[in-house]
């Protein structure tokens, strides 16, 4: 049984309190906050353990060396990777998809070119193809959406992989989309979308920052090219990220950066690169991050990804019921109508996979309510003790197909509560009846 009391105590934070307020942080798809056990663990490193890695034959050394290919490990069963070759670490999921995006690019592509992204895409799986169009000359595409948040087909409704196949042109070399919208909660069919680039020899990069931490991931049923994730998004350490890459794609790909760790050998006339994964990792790794990394992920593993999805779903549910109460209010995304999977994602039957099953919506719920401006409605909901984020939320392309310039979002996590959603809807009628 999910005991979410025993999950709160393991977040001290959580108790405390804002403007004399109880805390309730609803800001989670921004950033999550650590468990003891993961800040234990990172202590115990620096500690205890605290030496640079790889380079040295002294003890700290080994036993840092240890911990940190330790954790790259735990991150491949994480995933199913197939190898730790396949696991490169990052600072987070904007400089795993920039690696990518200047690596295949120059290796890969030529001007005119195509990458291909959605019209729901966060600005780190915008921005680096937009650089790369202006360097190289390669063109950026997008798939369009609904109003209701969904992928779109030509007809106007929800998602049709025929459509999507129409925009997969010979000159389209990478498709490259977001999992789950930080925006709009959308989960998209993305072992379909998968399915259909690679019927037509074009990899896929997924950006799985909103993903990794509220489900099950199985980067080789998925078969997806690449995959991104930040370890803050997912109970784990900031400046610390995945890019998981099929071993043949990273074996293609030129390093991204030079300088120490990545080299073979390095003389005035030519320098050779070291072995997978460390290719792609120049310099000092943040090895006491990796370590934070893997708690968080066996912190994870502890609860049953399974049973957080669904008490995540329930949430999800349950806000928006609420909040369709109030007078006024506009939601963004799609409805949560659809239960999260229940298993792994190597089941072909789950609702992630299944072509035939409407699309479900992740624990992101962002909104507006009448005329009160998004800023307004979010500072004087911090008064009451309620974090919750506003803006564009780094989707600005996002916002003007949808005709706004923000929402609010609240965000939820693993520990949130009921009694969290029912502050939160009261404390949007509280601030409503002052405008």
């Amino acid at each position: 049984m999910y005991d979410i009391n025993k999950v709160r105590a393991d977040f001290p934070i959580l108790s405390r309190e804002v403007y004399g307020r109880p805390l309730v942080y609803l800001d989670n798809a921004a950033t999550t906050q650590k468990p003891l056990c993961v800040l234990d663990a990172m202590r115990e490193e620096y500690l205890n353990v605290n030496a640079n890695v790889h380079r040295g034959v002294h003890y700290l050394s080994q036993q840092a060396t240890d911990l940190h290919e330790a954790a790259r490990e735990r991150v491949r069963r994480f995933l199913n990777a197939r190898k730790t070759e396949e696991i490169v670490f990052t600072r987070g999921t904007t400089e795993a998809i920039n690696l990518v995006a200047s690596s295949f690019c120059e290796s890969q592509m030529q001007a005119g070119d195509e990458v291909l992204v959605t019209d729901m895409e966060h600005h780190s799986n915008i921005v680096p193809w937009q650089l790369q169009a202006q360097r190289c000359g390669i063109v950026v595409r997008h798939l369009p959406i609904t109003d209701d948040g969904r992928l779109c087909c030509s007809s106007g409704g929800s998602v049709c992989c025929d459509d999507i196949a129409t925009y997969l042109t010979e000159k389209t070399k990478l498709v490259s989309l977001t999992h789950v919208s930080n925006v709009l909660g959308t989960v998209n069919p993305v072992a379909d979308i998968i399915r259909l680039a690679h019927e037509r020899g074009i990899p896929v990069l997924v950006d799985g920052a909103q993903s990794a931490p509220h489900m099950a991931i199985d980067v080789q049923a998925l078969d997806c090219d690449f995959y991104a994730f930040s370890g803050h998004k997912m109970y784990g350490p900031t400046g610390i990220g995945v890019l998981y890459g099929k071993e043949e794609w990273l074996e293609k790909l030129p390093p991204y950066q030079g300088g120490g760790e990545m080299i073979d050998k390095v003389s005035w006339e030519h320098t050779t690169f070291e072995r997978l994964p460390f290719k792609f990792e120049a310099g000092t790794p943040d090895y006491v991050a990796t370590h934070g990394l893997a708690t968080a992920i066996d912190y994870l593993e502890r609860l049953g990804l399974d049973a957080v999805a669904a008490y995540e779903h329930e949430l999800t549910r349950y806000c928006m019921e609420q909040l369709q109460t109030i007078d006024g209010i506009k939601l963004y995304g799609p409805p949560c109508s659809v239960p999260h999977a229940q298993s792994s994602m190597s089941n072909a039957q789950s609702p992630m996979n299944n072509a035939q099953s409407p699309m479900s919506k992740d624990a992101v719920v962002s909104f507006n309510v009448g005329d009160i401006h998004h800023l307004d409605m979010g500072t004087l909901l911090d008064r009451l003790g309620i974090a919750v984020r506003t803006g564009h939320h780094c989707a600005q392309p996002l916002m003007s197909r949808l005709g706004i310039t923000g929402t609010v979002r609240a965000s939820f996590a693993l520990y949130n509560t009921r009694e969290e959603v029912d502050a939160l809807v009261s404390g949007i009628r509280r601030v409503s009846q002052m405008f």
